[in-house]
């Protein structure tokens, strides 16, 4: 039996209760706006639909499939390049748009991906993710809403994959790989 992922580092419980925080937080802050959620595929899937739902306010929903050149793990320092493959269906412009991510550690794909909805003349750009490594920042970017910081560690689950396996976990544990010692 294939054993790649074990520690986990944040339960479905812990998810679920900080997901219901930012969903109220969210709400407060956007209630009276023309609202749109934009999420980044693959990875935000699980995180988006909960999030989506802990809202309370009327919220366009919207997606963007993005694909970098370089896993994760790399730790090489190279610029990443993000190439956008869909674009959204909806128009943002004069709208207040929230950037759904799964992950910040870089924040090279943040920052570019905020840079190319900036062109869309948004009334508003906020980013939320669920995890944020502070530690492998290199680009230092507006984060107004985050999950949870954690290590610089690899993390599977709840959307977030191991070479496209692991997506489905309903918690997020530390990849476990044999020979990866801490």
């Amino acid at each position: 039996m294939e054993r790649i992922f074990g520690r986990p580092i944040v339960t479905q419980e812990e998810m679920r209760a900080r997901i219901r925080e930012l969903g109220k937080q969210i709400t407060t802050d956007y209630t009276g706006k023309d609202f749109v959620l934009v999420g980044v595929l693959k990875g935000a899937y699980a995180f988006y639909a909960d999030l989506a739902r802990a809202i309370r306010i009327p919220a366009r929903v919207d997606f963007l499939i993005v694909t970098s050149d370089g896993s994760r793990r790399t730790t090489s320092g190279k610029t990443k390049t993000v190439k956008v493959v869909t674009e959204l269906t909806e128009d943002i412009e004069g709208k207040d748009v929230l950037l759904v991510e799964d992950i910040v550690d870089s924040g090279l794909t943040v920052q570019q991906l905020v840079k190319a909805l900036t062109k869309k003349k948004p009334r508003s750009i906020k980013v939320c993710t669920l995890l944020s490594k502070p530690d492998r920042r290199v680009i230092d970017v507006a984060i107004d809403y985050v999950g949870f910081n954690i290590p610089n560690k690899y993390v599977v689950g709840y959307g977030l994959d191991y070479q496209q396996k692991y997506r489905n976990l309903p918690y997020l544990a530390v990849l476990d790989i044999e020979g990866d010692q801490e």
